[in-house]
């Protein structure tokens, strides 16, 4: 019991006073948002969990109250229509180096609106775009007006030892390492608070050096008021981002808590129920709902299963908004800042992280840095929206350029791998065999065509074009010495001598690393076994998954009923060699050694395995013997 209050007192308490302040409204309109589970929390490592939503309370002041009012009436109506039109998949395209810039650069914003508190400075509030830029220049522009007072106390709690709680990084600090031998957390917070507050009031600091105080607190409940329907157009903007972003930490908070106690989210209901906890609270003048990971690990902890554990909470919450609301009247907004600036620690500790990012993928630290920058020097909304935009563009850039690369064989076994990658591996003899790792569609069908052109050294239409040329200019030659030496057939024996002869007879491409096609690469298959076969190369299949089978055969690649399959179409890249050097022989190529009967088992399960190696598939027992 001692542990959920003092968890309870931390997580409400002090969170509602700290949000009275950046929000710029009243105590009791701060407070029924703790009571709903709403807007930021801390999570295990003080790190605020859900940044953008704070950005968003913070962005309005006393004379915009009603603003949240007409979010959470917006907000509810956009998450219905997402349930409704099972919109839930749209939290897949939110990833995972996206949000951790984004969370990074909405964290480094509200450091930057802090900054001014903790040196007591009084510059006005700036909305739009470039907001950390303006204040950034706005604090240095009236630096000499900083209140030492303030300064003092700030560095004071941040890092400075002493009384009345000392600093709050230190706490912090101690909480994490030893978290796992503490029965219960230490309320750092509150006695950062507590302290603050005494000292205030006795030491009469407001009169005596200026100091900003929290001031009147009221006590009670804010009387209900009826949505004004007529305003949701003005916050439809920011209802939207609110409730993707909103509906995407709740969903991976669920997800992550349904695998570890053994139960299935369903992304759509969670988000037709997070659309109707913002019903009732539309009437209050709370802030959005959201996932509290500092609440929900607790509760997991401490064996919670059902909301009647919020009834703690509500309990806390009730006696501050009766009693104990007038009690922070001296508590200064530079303390309050000093909280809130040492619970995104967790999130600002990301910059550390970029050079394994970078390291593991450059990607991935792309996508981070845009985001980040985006969201801290343009805006928050517009950060959402690059980071979005960034990620896509950057998977359909890596579709659209994919790795491709030539095999070669591995020794003796019949293990074809990227001869660029890999040493020591053979090239099978007047036979190409290419590998294009990505889907085939009509973004990136251009690019499988030119990189096969490029790897194989030949480009089929010119290829046509040079020997049609030839072939002119050949029976120019020939006309003419037969109009010399009254000889009609030389002209057709000197063409015959002007063909190039290419040093390989068949394409193999391995289609392993394409989990399907669409029409559009359906055509540009089609294209490119007509296109060599007028030189005179064969183009054969092999590795392909069901799905880009069933694709090739409604396209009628294989012909009708499917009878050229057999010959185009292969279950291994060995056996496609195999087939091709038997339909066309070279004398210098060797068949393998044909293998004795006790070198292969079949496999029930895994086809025909070699004793010394490993499984192939086997497509053909009585073919594959013909073949060796």
């Amino acid at each position: 019991i001692a542990k959920r209050l003092i968890a309870w007192l931390m997580l409400v308490v002090l969170n509602a006073v700290a949000f009275d302040l950046i929000s710029n409204t009243t105590f009791k309109n701060a407070m029924p948002l703790m009571s709903l589970n709403t807007l930021t929390q801390k999570n295990e490592g003080s790190a605020l969990s859900n940044p953008f939503l704070l950005w968003k309370m913070m962005n309005y002041t006393l004379n915009d109250c009603y603003m949240f009012t007409e979010h959470l009436n917006t907000l509810c109506f956009v998450k219905y229509l997402m349930a409704v039109f099972r919109l839930g998949f749209v939290s897949v395209y939110l990833s995972a180096p996206m949000l951790d810039g984004f969370a990074t650069g909405a964290s480094f914003t509200i450091l930057t609106v802090q900054a001014k508190y903790l040196l007591g400075l009084k510059i006005p509030r700036h909305q739009g775009y470039g907001t950390v830029v303006v204040t950034w220049i706005n604090i240095f522009a009236n630096i000499h007006k900083t209140n030492v007072c303030d300064l003092i106390t700030s560095g004071h709690y941040i890092l400075g030892p002493g009384c009345f709680g000392g600093s709050v990084v230190a706490g912090k600090e101690i909480q994490e390492r030893y978290k796992d031998r503490l029965k219960i957390p230490l309320p750092t917070e509150l006695v950062v608070v507590g302290g603050a507050t005494l000292a205030s009031h006795f030491g009469n600091l407001n009169h005596h050096y200026g100091t900003s105080v929290s001031g009147h607190i009221p006590t009670g409940f804010i009387p209900p008021q009826v949505p004004s329907f007529s305003l949701m157009p003005r916050v439809a903007l920011d209802a939207i981002p609110l409730a993707v972003i909103s509906f995407a930490f709740t969903v991976s908070l669920s997800e992550m808590f349904a695998k570890k106690n053994g139960y299935t989210v369903r992304p759509n209901q969670e988000m037709f129920a997070i659309g109707c906890c913002n019903i009732i609270p539309s009437f209050f003048h709370c802030f959005t709902t959201s996932a509290a990971l500092a609440k929900t690990m607790v509760k997991d902890s401490t064996g919670c299963q059902t909301q009647v554990s919020s009834l703690i909470s509500a309990l806390v919450i009730l006696l501050v908004l009766l009693f104990f609301a007038p009690f922070f009247h001296a508590l200064q907004k530079c303390v309050l800042a000093c909280i809130i600036i040492v619970s995104l620690r967790g999130a600002l500790r990301k910059f550390k992280d970029v050079p394994a990012k970078w390291r593991a993928s450059r990607n991935d630290a792309v996508v981070w840095l845009i985001t980040m920058s985006a969201t801290a020097l343009i805006s928050v909304e517009l950060g959402l929206l690059v980071g979005i935009s960034f990620s896509l563009i950057c998977i359909i850039y890596k579709t659209q350029n994919p790795r491709v690369s030539l095999l070669g064989r591995a020794g003796d076994s019949d293990l074809y791998e990227d001869m660029e990658e890999y040493q020591n591996l053979v090239p099978p003899s007047r036979v190409r065999v290419f590998r294009f790792q990505a889907p085939l569609y009509y973004a990136n069908k251009d690019t499988f065509l030119k990189t096969l052109y490029k790897a194989v050294g030949v480009t089929p239409f010119l290829e046509m074009t040079s020997r049609r040329k030839a072939e002119k200019k050949a029976k120019k030659i020939s006309m003419t010495q037969a109009q010399a030496n009254g000889d009609t057939n030389n002209g057709d024996v000197v063409v015959a001598l002007v063909q190039r002869q290419l040093d390989f007879h068949t394409i193999i491409l391995d289609c392993s690393a394409i989990p399907f096609l669409d029409s559009t690469g359906l055509v540009a298959f089609q294209g490119l076994l007509k296109e060599f076969a007028e030189i005179g190369v064969r183009v054969v299949l092999a590795c392909c998954n069901t799905s880009l089978i069933d694709t090739l055969q409604k396209g009628q690649l294989f012909g009708k009923g499917d009878k050229d399959m057999s010959k185009m179409l292969f279950h291994t890249v060995h056996h496609a060699i195999l087939y091709a050097n038997i339909q066309q022989p070279d004398k210098t190529w060797q068949p393998p050694e044909r293998a004795r009967p006790d070198d292969w088992h079949r496999c029930s399960s895994r086809g025909l395995r070699n004793r010394s190696t490993k499984t192939i598939n086997t497509f053909d027992i009585n073919c594959f013997q013909c073949c060796i």
